[in-house]
């Protein structure tokens, strides 16, 4: 299964900071065992949409220059209300940090002005390529599926 928590973009400053959306419909998936009665956007998706939303601010400040952006940390986490179907959490990091392929970004995530989640991240970038030559056309692949997609997420006007 593919999780995708980042619906649009609304604000992007390059090398500074992102504001993006995902708007929780009873339709995901997951929302049948989480739980039962009384669905809720798991934490640990909180925290992906937040690692999501940094990952296209950093794929944009830095020119799509790399195919691959995980997680490498997670701190601080502070999960403060439920996301639930019909709402919208709106996310927004900032880049604090920046070393190497590393950033370290502060994120937090809201419903209705409401805080749901908060936390420092630490996202690294790279490419496949890096370590593997022959997956230089993997990368390239993969770095012109995201700009398709970021084209379609934030569309300035």
């Amino acid at each position: 299964m593919r999780f995708t928590l980042v619906d649009r973009i609304l604000a992007l400053e390059s090398g500074k900071s992102i504001t993006a959306i995902k708007n929780l419909s009873l339709a995901e998936e997951y929302l049948a065992d989480h739980f039962p009665g009384f669905p809720v956007l798991p934490g640990v998706l909180m925290i992906e949409s937040l690692v999501q939303a940094g990952g296209w601010l950093i794929r944009e400040t830095e020119g799509f220059k790399y195919s691959t952006i995980l997680l490498k940390e997670a701190r601080a986490v502070k999960f403060n209300n439920f996301v639930k179907p019909g709402h919208t959490l709106q996310v927004e990091c900032e880049i604090s940090k920046h070393e190497g392929n590393l950033y370290t970004l502060k994120g937090t995530g809201t419903v209705d002005g409401t805080s749901a989640v908060s936390a420092k991240i630490t996202l690294e970038q790279f490419n496949l390529a890096d370590k593997n030559p022959d997956l230089k056309k993997s990368d390239d692949l993969r770095i012109q599926k995201l700009r398709e997609l970021f084209a379609c997420l934030w569309q300035v006007a």
